[in-house]
């Protein structure tokens, strides 16, 4: 990675998500939203896309930023886009979260909040589309992880145009057309956003991490493609496939989503076996917190999909759906994304302060700006509450929901506070803190190319 320029703003992308998942396991601590409000409730919304939009594809975008360009060798399409893009994103989630809030009643205002939201999100995502789909395409012929990310973004495509069609239908702005998209399209959407664009982008980084931080081969295997083709093929299926059917007036699309969903299983089944051949075939032995925490993500997709496949077969689904999805969102990929935005954090600042005297003054390893043994208390809490408020949600056990999400927030302050650190070379002996020639790190901001 030396001679690979830093992105500037990712930190910033970073810190606003962490805060807005914070804010969101507090709320759920203190009962608001689902369980304790109904899954359609307005609150429960704000939950929703608080997570959806203000930590994961917050947590996602900055990411990118940094890793599309690690993935195809050649430096991002614009290097001043993000700020703006983030801007944007942050004031259009603000505004989402208020339009909600007004149809509950909680606030008032006379501004048409949905339709500013969605007129925010909708140019926030459209540069990061842009800014990213600008650099694959001149990187083209893909390798395989970065043709991930590409399903990906053709992915948020499709959820951001559900999630704009949603926002004029709540503020009454409504076709017909429109309207059986938002009676019968919020499974084509989710499957979009969280399927498509969080999940199969995640894949594809998390096959270069992986890879890159254990010192495994790179995914190039005949299963990594067929995963690919069976992946975009249930992502195509389920979002073209069940908007068609919805736009010319079938509401029933249940066949096309279990289409959908047997091929994504088959997609997730060969990741995971991809994965596996990753661990056995690391050179590094000892395996790195972040790598350990990933296998407690990918436990917890799996458990997740086992979870599913029982509900669906005894007819319960629909009165699982909430702890099936808080264990997606909360086991799968914010664990997977708390792990990996650990070493991110650390890798990152060492590129930035030491990259530049690399092999000119004594410097330190990234493992010698973390504390692993003290940070790891912070995760297992994280993994063990998020399996415990799963449970409490699939029993009806509202109080003991609310303590595990309590315990979330605790661990993700925990994880938070070592970031900090990272962030500000704590942890570093003093010999080796400060060789010259070196930059400090800002916090939030990146300013140095390696």
């Amino acid at each position: 990675m030396i001679g690979v320029s830093l992105s500037r703003w990712t930190m910033s992308y970073f810190a606003t998500a962490l805060l807005a998942l914070i804010v969101a396991e507090l709320l759920m601590a203190v009962g608001f939203g689902f369980p304790s409000a109904t899954i359609e409730s307005p609150k429960t919304l704000v939950l929703v896309h608080l997570v959806a939009l203000g930590w994961l594809s917050l947590l996602m975008c900055g990411a990118l930023f940094q890793f599309v360009p690690v993935l195809v060798a050649r430096p991002l399409f614009s290097d001043f886009l993000p700020l703006p893009t983030l801007v944007l994103l942050v004031g259009g989630i603000v505004a989402l979260l208020c339009g909600f809030l007004h149809l509950d009643s909680s606030i008032g205002s006379d501004l048409p909040l949905l339709p500013l939201a969605g007129a925010l999100l909708g140019a926030g995502f459209s540069l990061v589309l842009w800014n990213l789909g600008r650099t694959l395409w001149a990187a083209r012929p893909l390798p395989l992880p970065a043709r991930f990310v590409a399903v990906g973004l053709s992915s948020l495509t499709a959820a951001a145009a559900l999630g704009i069609v949603f926002t004029l239908a709540l503020s009454g702005v409504a076709s017909q057309s429109i309207s059986n998209l938002t009676a019968f399209g919020l499974p084509v959407h989710v499957i979009a956003g969280l399927g498509g664009w969080l999940t199969f982008t995640a894949m594809g980084v998390s096959y270069r991490l992986l890879s890159m931080f254990m010192l495994a081969p790179e995914a190039d295997k005949p299963t990594t493609r067929v995963a690919l083709y069976t992946g975009a093929g249930a992502v195509a299926v389920a979002v073209i496939g069940g908007t068609t059917a919805i736009c010319l007036g079938s509401g029933n699309i249940d066949f096309i989503l279990l289409s959908a969903g047997v091929l994504g299983l088959a997609a997730v089944a060969l990741y995971g076996a991809d994965i596996v051949h990753l661990y056995r075939a690391r050179k590094r032995h000892n395996i790195e917190l972040n790598s350990r925490m990933a296998v407690f993500a990918l436990v917890s997709l799996a458990a997740d999909i086992a979870f599913t496949i029982v509900a669906l077969a005894f007819g319960n689904l629909p009165g699982q759906i909430g702890p099936i999805v808080f264990l997606f969102a909360f086991g799968w990929l914010s664990g997977l994304g708390l792990a990996k935005l650990y070493k991110i954090a650390a890798f990152l600042t060492w590129l930035e302060c030491y990259g530049p005297v690399l092999g000119k003054q004594p410097t330190p390893r990234v493992q010698d700006l973390v504390v692993e043994r003290r940070a790891s208390k912070y995760f297992y809490l994280y993994f063990m509450a998020v399996w415990a408020g799963t449970a409490a949600l699939a029993i009806g056990v509202t109080p003991g929901f609310r303590g595990a999400a309590a315990l979330m927030a605790l661990a993700t302050l925990g994880i938070v506070r070592e970031l900090l650190r990272t962030r500000k070379l704590a942890d570093v002996k003093p010999a080796l803190r400060s060789p010259e020639g070196m930059h400090r790190p800002r916090l939030l901001i990146c300013l140095q190319r390696t």
